[in-house]
């Protein structure tokens, strides 16, 4: 379902602090020259996820994990190499992606639900099954800016979810909800599974890793350290953190 091939993703950083539009055009007339350094969020990147596989990502912070993540999802353009990508993708990776604040609860359904490739007609059926699973029926024709980091965490959820997903891709996305919610999701994902959805998993939730997925990837420094069996890597990362 998904193919990466030695992909690289680079980032260039400034060296010294940022200047006002002024000093920049000053320094361009000048001929002086800013100075950047090259930061590799993934390097000679090289996996596979096969089709039903619940496929774990699991290492420190900044290891790349969520740079993987928007890569696969088309968010992302890598630096060099080749993504594949077989299926619809329903990506859960960051809190508020896709929503205006402005909008309500009601017209983010309509408007993350179409970009992820529904027709009115389609999201107009699903409305009430989305409000109901997100349990925020008495907010959801309030702005989005009134909720919290959880309801909106459970609307994404609520609408990626219900647009049946070929690839569905997690990023820490239910560590903000309450427990009875994430009990919830869990249960979904569950179904999802069953149905032989493909999804992919980034959390430091380890036990839930280990539990829901099939294969672990751990990621360091933007490259694939160890990749399989999930206790044995999980073991292995957690060695590394002592």
């Amino acid at each position: 379902m998904i193919e990466i091939n030695d992909v690289c993703v680079r980032y260039r950083l400034a060296k010294e602090k940022p200047k006002t539009l002024q000093e920049y055009l000053i320094d361009r007339l000048k001929g002086k020259r800013h100075d950047y350094e090259d930061f590799w969020a993934l390097r000679d990147l090289n996996i596979g996820v096969r089709k039903d596989e619940t496929f774990g990502i699991v290492g420190r912070n900044g290891a790349g994990k969520s740079t993987l993540l928007k890569v696969i999802a088309g968010v992302l353009r890598p630096t060099s190499g080749r993504v594949s990508v077989h299926g619809k993708i329903a990506p859960l990776i960051e809190l508020g992606a896709g929503f205006d604040p402005e909008l309500t609860g009601a017209e983010n359904i309509y408007l993350n639900a179409s970009i992820l490739g529904l027709s009115r007609s389609e999201i107009k059926e699903r409305f009430p099954s989305i409000v109901d699973f997100s349990e925020l029926n008495e907010f959801i024709y309030s702005p989005l800016k009134s909720y919290s980091s959880g309801m909106v965490a459970r609307l994404g959820f609520s609408i990626a979810t219900e647009v049946d997903p070929d690839i569905l891709i997690i990023d820490e996305i239910l560590s903000v909800g309450d427990k009875q919610f994430v009990t919830k999701c869990n249960e979904r994902m569950r179904l999802f599974r069953e149905k032989g959805t493909t999804m992919l998993l980034v959390s430091h939730n380890l036990v839930e890793i280990a539990e829901i997925c099939s294969t672990v990837l751990w990621m360091d420094h933007g490259g694939a350290k160890m990749c399989g069996e999930p206790k044995t890597v999980i073991d292995e990362y957690v060695k590394s953190l002592t």
